[in-house]
């Protein structure tokens, strides 16, 4: 069975969860003030030969030259190992050539104490867009990173590469197999520029589990559609987001095959991390105070209900209704309008938590705004929509958008 921890609402979990240990991967942490003095900004993770490594990245046209160096590396089918280096504070995003050299450079290094190939090494960078990477910084602290390798500092990993964050994020399954135990763990980052477009953050998945790159990478991409891929906070895609998984192969469980048992019980548990990372992202939202679960059925086709659904969850109108906690159902019927989905008046149905809003055309005769206005004032909200038209089904989970959402970005650069 997959077991994730539990956390609670809008607020940072009690503590870090315990992940297990992935056997064959280890991370390591350093200051090399690449924006911040006195502040983890850099981690490396180094997995074992045998290892295979997948990922998902984002779809943006001005991607950083880290997403472009680890698009072009990621399917290689090798057995060296693999190392993952990240920093914050800096996305080396639209920098020109510079961006290349940057990569270039960080890969060499990394190589070089490590004893992988170039084409093992992947690099992701997240901060502020359009200004030049101090890689030098990070690569004066590539030794000491390695000297300090140890599977036991995922936490720290997670802390590493936080940007406005507000906590760290880890997530993690235990699946139990005939042959023995697989275990997945993970650690994100995300707050703002979030929105459905790959990973819509920073993310990287371990587990010893034995299975092929082909298979990993289809599982990766599959259930990245389903989890952070139906998640929003602000509509904006990031240029820098990116998923790694690495799997190192060395869980006493036999090789996951496509189809058996063992491989929808792997994707399960992996499925439920990765939703469970999403969340903590959102719950995490620069200003958020509510957490909003979007859930569209009866569309025409699924595609449909998405439209609709992204239509609800990025709107500014509905997202700062909710932070007035202002039962204003008629942006919802806005919402569904511009979504550019099929709809009708007269079978479309509104729903606040449990409390029917509207239906047949206007609002229902059963409807008391006292009642929806009780459901806003929670933490947990639930908007549902049904259009009546088919069986199309979508569920996407947003935030509120507060005075705080402001205040950060305003303030970003200074």
């Amino acid at each position: 069975m997959a077991t994730i921890t539990e956390i609670s609402p809008l607020a940072p979990p009690n503590g870090f969860p315990q992940l297990p240990v992935i056997k064959g991967v280890r991370f390591a942490v350093a200051q090399a003030g690449v924006k911040y003095a006195n502040r983890t900004d850099v981690m490396l993770a180094v997995l074992d030969p045998g290892s295979t490594v997948s990922g998902v990245f984002t779809k943006s046209a001005t991607r950083s030259a880290n997403v472009l160096d680890c698009q072009n590396k990621i399917s290689a089918h090798t057995d060296e190992g693999a190392a993952i280096i990240v920093n914050s504070g800096n996305s080396n995003a639209f920098t020109g050539r510079a961006g290349d050299v940057s990569v270039k450079a960080l890969c060499e290094a990394v190589a070089q104490q490590t004893g992988l190939p170039e084409a093992r090494v992947f690099t992701s960078s997240t901060g502020v867009i359009g200004e030049r990477l101090p890689h030098d910084k990070i690569i004066s602290k590539v030794g000491e990173l390695t000297q300090a390798l140890d599977e036991r500092h995922l936490e720290a990993a997670a802390q590493a590469i936080m940007t406005t964050d507000t906590f760290s994020k880890g997530a993690s399954t235990t699946i139990e197999t005939p042959e023995g135990v697989i275990n997945i763990s993970g650690i994100a980052k995300g707050s703002g520029m979030i929105a459905p477009d790959m990973a819509t953050m920073l993310v990287y998945l371990f587990s010893d589990a034995k299975i092929s790159q082909e298979l990993l990478q289809e599982m990766v991409s599959k259930a990245s559609d389903e989890t952070f891929n139906c998640i929003t906070v602000d509509s904006d895609t990031s240029t820098s987001d990116t998923l790694i998984m690495g799997t190192t192969g060395q869980s006493d469980s036999s090789e996951i095959t496509k189809g058996s048992a063992n491989a929808a019980a792997f994707y399960q548990g992996l499925r439920d991390v990765m939703l469970e990372l999403a969340h903590l992202v959102v719950r995490d939202g620069e200003g958020a105070q509510k957490f909003v679960e979007v859930n569209v059925t009866g569309a025409t086709t699924d595609q449909d209900a998405r439209k609709v659904a992204s239509a609800i969850a990025n709107s500014p109108l509905v997202k700062t209704a909710i932070a007035g906690e202002d039962p204003n159902w008629g942006r919802v019927v806005m919402a569904v309008g511009k979504s550019g989905a099929a709809a009708d008046r007269d079978l479309l149905s509104i729903w606040f938590g449990t409390v029917l809003v509207a239906e047949k055309g206007w609002v229902a005769e059963s409807y008391k705004e006292e009642d929806a206005a009780a459901h806003m004032k929670g933490q947990e909200l639930t908007i549902r929509v049904d259009l009546g038209l088919g069986d199309g089904k979508s569920t996407m989970w947003t935030c509120d958008l507060t005075h705080g959402y402001i205040s950060i970005n305003a303030d970003y650069r200074s």
